[in-house]
């Protein structure tokens, strides 16, 4: 289905559903039983915010697909999250550095789109920018203390950031479809958010004593056009395997 309030909704619900499963692999294995409650905390927020978008995806789409149907049993190539989500945790400095930066990116979004005059996107939008608020403090907090902490979790900040930058223009990429929901004020133009997204980096880089963010890096982009990286499948086929499994299966 090319309804590009369909696709707007699979945008969003898939970046907080991908990131959600990527912070369960946390479960179990974070630095302490704090971290680990945090990060299991974050994901259930994320996941939370997936099923209400694909809730409501699934109603505009009128085919029947509940949120549950459109999470488990879609493939890959019909996913449409931002490359950064779907990259795998590496150590923890590298998954704090990918946590600070799509939260930063989403709580600026949702700043925006609790303004949107579809009245569903914006309610959904102001229950969920409390919570991205919290998981940008949070982040934010533990890259100050490893940036600023010792010579090792600065180093391992830092290569933290470094992998991610290549990710960020495809946080940001909107494709011409969804354009045309911005003049009816459903959606805004997130290239327009960037500027605000580049300061707040740049300002807790400093705070965190940090190399600034590099001028220029070869940008990787297509996960808002289903264009992924190897990553993506081995995901999903975890998430899905009992879903598709027993698909008649109810609990």
């Amino acid at each position: 289905m090319n309804d590009p309030l369909f696709l707007a909704l699979l945008e969003l619900a898939d970046d907080s559903l991908i990131l959600g499963q990527r912070l369960c692999e946390w479960s179990g294995h974070a630095p302490s039983i704090e971290v680990d409650l945090g990060l299991s905390n974050l994901a259930l927020d994320l996941i939370g915010q997936a099923t209400l978008f694909l809730d409501y995806a699934g109603e505009v789409e009128g085919k029947g697909r509940s949120a549950d149907r459109l999470a488990f049993h879609r493939d890959a190539g019909e996913f449409r999250n931002c490359l950064l989500v779907e990259q795998p945790n590496g150590d923890f400095g590298q998954t704090i550095a990918r946590q600070f930066l799509f939260s930063t990116y989403q709580l600026a979004l949702f700043g925006k789109l609790q303004g949107s005059a579809d009245a569903r996107i914006a309610a959904i939008s102001a229950k969920a920018i409390k919570e991205v608020a919290y998981h940008a403090e949070l982040a934010s907090d533990w890259v100050v203390r490893l940036g600023d902490g010792t010579d090792e979790s600065r180093l391992r900040m830092t290569e933290g950031f470094d992998w991610f930058w290549r990710f960020v223009d495809d946080m940001f990429a909107r494709s011409e479809e969804q354009a045309g929901l911005q003049p009816e004020g459903v959606l805004f133009d997130r290239t327009a958010l960037r500027a605000g997204f580049d300061s707040r980096v740049a300002e807790l880089l400093s705070i965190a004593t940090l190399p600034a963010q590099p001028g220029r890096v070869w940008q990787i982009s297509g996960g808002r056009d289903g264009r992924h990286t190897e990553h993506l499948s081995p995901l999903l086929a975890v998430m899905q395997v009992v879903p598709r499994a027993h698909p008649e299966a109810a609990w």
